[in-house]
């Protein structure tokens, strides 16, 4: 398929009745310029008047504050050391619950069947009740609260009772080992834990208590685990330090939210970066900042409206659990899965979308994929009648998947390829409801972040890779992380490629649409001859040939330079032979040139993956060059490092 046309353009009524384009004549109006009519002069305006712009979004999404919002930014030109809205006071839960009616807020479904709903009143009732009980074990502001937990009710639940007293929530999924846990909770040392008796995926039960046994002992400051029914099974609390069960904690009284405020900057989140290359980095998000990002994106580029049903295959451990639950302060109604996507088969998600009346749909570009190598083709069998956005994030969305989506699941639809990351809870790029479509490309750069692409030498380029960057500070970044005091590590993370200009770590492009092409992580930046190669530049042709389900490229150090090996995993009862590994070859050859064709090509039964499912090339790249993975409970599957392991033999010539 050409990229002459774009794939998707929105219609009149629809570009008419989107929030963004209100949005335009709102600023059009408030400042009385004449050129902002469309996005690209919004954009611009954005990127040199943030001053002016944020309090705009401020106003335009309703956001629950109180104190004097002049002035907005402080020493804009600092970066680190820009702040926002220095006089204002605020709390992250009022915004997300000031809705308070009989509207539906949470729909939970999951792999056991089990079905659940929550309005928006009693949601406050349940959140309520948890906030005081949390009171009632000490909990103040400032004080953390972790979640070990399924993508449940209760997760959210715990999460905006935590904060609306101020204090700082930070969960991780039940996938996580002991190990994993320690690493980053044992960090920010919380007072309470949250988890469930056990979850579910793939069919399986998966019990949680012996691991949380484990993380009590190590980690002492725990008073209180707070532990969910979730499985049906009897709870066996007995021994468990500070256990209790969560209706026991929470009682059946009902308790008026009380919600404290506190500055623009306060932490309300710790999240993790991913940790394979040593101890994970705590970075800590403000309240302010996260909840007027997010805005931001839900109501302006996302184009979220109270009647939507928005969902997001996510677990609590991925930001865009995050993201996700900031809808609530839309209006709209939020929509949880537990379980597999591909559970029972790759329909999962796509009935759930029917039988939930989804209309925002979020997913992983990786299993976008999946489901087109299994031939499903929701179009032929499913109605998707209120489905109008699908999102995708979590790697680079290869253009072959923008057919798949075009061809087989919906025609009228806005597929946005969406990319940002834990460090900014947020996007550098995202979708806009009044823009086109195309192949292959992020729609545009997120208002308000001066993304530009950087080449070898510092200097903004287009229409070639280079390094992904943010040139202005933005309200969403981390205001530090823990025991960092210095800001050592933080400026280390962000700022030593270029001082002063935020370097994300991504290979990217921008294009002649004005749209971003991502292609994979700058650390995993193959150099073959001297010749720069993003590691999805690969991924984007291999993949296409059906024998083959996902593939690794790495970079091996080789007689005084560097060399490709690609492993790749083939559908199952197939073998690699030699006719496959020369199609391999001249796919890569033909179609992208000749430098990206690897030196060597070996089959596995598995591709080591972080928590978040991204693909750990660094982790890769370590065993087969005889080096330690410093952090291997990083990892959802730790165990596929013996196969690289097993192969250096082969990799020796």
């Amino acid at each position: 398929m050409s990229n002459d046309e774009p794939l998707w353009t929105p219609s009149a009524e629809r570009r008419d009745a989107a929030n963004l384009h209100r949005f335009v004549r709102f600023v059009h109006d408030a400042t009385g310029n004449d050129d902002i009519k469309s996005y690209a002069p919004l954009y611009d305006f954005s990127i040199r008047h943030p001053e002016k712009f944020w309090p705009l979004v401020w106003e335009f999404c309703g956001v629950r504050a109180t104190g004097d919002f002049a002035p907005a930014l402080v020493d804009g030109d600092k970066m680190p050391g820009a702040y926002w809205f220095p006089h204002v006071k605020l709390n992250f839960a009022q915004n997300l619950l000031r809705f308070k009616d009989d509207k539906l807020a949470l729909v939970f479904r999951n792999e056991w069947g089990h079905k659940r709903q929550y309005t928006y009143a009693e949601l406050h009732v349940q959140v309520g009740r948890i906030a005081h009980a949390l009171k009632a074990a000490g909990v103040a502001k400032g004080d953390r609260v972790a979640g070990y937990l399924p993508n449940l009710p209760e997760t959210i639940i715990a999460m905006l009772a935590t904060t609306s007293l101020s204090a700082i929530w930070s969960s991780a999924s039940p996938d996580f080992g002991v190990n994993g846990l320690v690493d980053r909770f044992g960090q920010i040392e919380p007072k309470v834990l949250f988890c469930a008796d056990a979850y579910a995926y793939g069919g399986k039960r998966h019990d949680c208590l012996a691991k949380v046994r484990e993380v009590l002992d190590k980690i002492p400051s725990i008073e209180h685990c707070v532990v969910i029914p979730y499985s049906g099974d009897p709870l066996a609390l007995a021994g468990m330090r500070g256990g209790v069960s969560w209706n026991d904690f929470a009682g059946t009284a009902d308790h008026p939210l009380e919600f404290t405020q506190t500055a623009f900057d306060h932490p309300v989140y710790i999240m993790y970066s991913s940790g394979t290359t040593g101890q994970p980095k705590c970075i800590v998000h403000g309240a302010g900042g996260t909840l007027l990002q997010h805005l931001k994106e839900l109501v302006l580029h996302t184009d979220l409206k109270r009647e939507d049903h928005i969902f997001y295959y996510t677990t609590c451990g991925w930001m865009m659990w995050n993201w996700l639950v900031s809808s609530l302060a839309v209006g709209a109604t939020v929509v949880l899965y537990d379980g597999s996507p591909t559970y029972p088969n790759g329909n999962a998600l796509w009935d759930l979308a029917d039988e939930a009346g989804i209309s925002i749909f979020g997913t992983s570009a990786k299993w976008l994929d999946a489901t087109a190598k299994m031939g499903v083709k929701p179009r032929e069998t499913h109605k998707l009648r209120a489905l109008n956005t699908i999102l995708s994030t979590g790697s680079p969305l290869m253009p072959e998947t923008f057919d798949y989506v075009y061809r087989d699941v919906k025609e009228r639809v806005l597929l946005a390829s969406i990319s940002g990351g834990t460090d900014i809870i947020s996007c550098f790029a995202l979708g806009n409801p009044l823009l086109p479509v195309w192949r292959g490309e992020l729609q545009c750069r997120g208002l308000g972040m001066k993304v530009e692409i950087l080449d070898e030498t510092g200097t903004p380029v287009r229409g070639k890779p280079g390094e992904l960057s943010c040139a202005a500070p933005f309200p969403s970044m981390p205001v530090y992380f823990w025991h960092d005091p210095e800001g050592t590590r933080y400026r280390d993370a962000y700022f030593s490629k270029v001082p002063g200009i935020w370097c994300h770590g991504d290979r990217a492009e921008l294009t002649a649409h004005d749209g971003i092409i991502i292609y994979g992580r700058s650390d995993a930046t193959l150099n073959p001859g001297g010749v720069r190669i993003g590691t999805a530049e690969i991924y984007r042709q291999v993949e296409q040939l059906p024998e083959i389900l996902e593939s690794v490229a790495v970079g091996q150090r080789w007689q005084g330079s560097e060399r490709i090996v690609l492993f790749v995993r083939l559908r199952e009862g197939l073998v690699l032979d030699d006719g496959l590994r020369e199609r391999i070859k001249k796919q890569l050859r033909d179609n992208a040139s000749p430098h990206h064709v690897p030196a060597k090509i070996l089959q596995v039964a598995d591709i080591p993956r972080t928590i978040s499912g991204k693909i750990s090339e660094l982790a890769v790249r370590h065993v087969i060059e005889g080096e330690p993975v410093k952090n291997t409970d990083a990892l959802a599957n730790p165990k596929a490092l013996d196969l690289y392991a097993a192969v250096r033999g082969e990799l020796a010539t």
